[in-house]
């Protein structure tokens, strides 16, 4: 991975993050997909969001993919329970 970026791992994972987090229709399906009691409990909720929401090779708008190696999933794990949690 890369030198971190505004405070997360590296661009990929904030350019995930600020994508999920600021894209209403996007949004909505992963407070959604959080909302449900048997997706609380998930260890990687990110992944398990990605593959349910059949976004595996779909990328953000400037070009990161959803799943790749290059991103912090424990990050981004976490950032899908903040949806919740707020």
């Amino acid at each position: 991975m890369s030198e971190e970026y505004n405070g997360w791992a590296n661009r990929s994972t904030w350019n995930v993050a600020l994508c999920i987090q600021n894209t209403e229709n996007l949004y909505k399906q992963a407070l959604a997909f959080m909302n449900k009691e048997e997706h609380k409990k998930i260890t990687n909720p990110y992944k398990y969001f990605i593959l349910d929401a059949n976004m595996k090779d779909h990328k953000t708008g400037d070009g990161i993919k959803f799943y790749s190696t290059s991103l912090d999933y424990k990050a981004l794990d976490e950032m899908m329970r903040e949806l919740i949690n707020d």
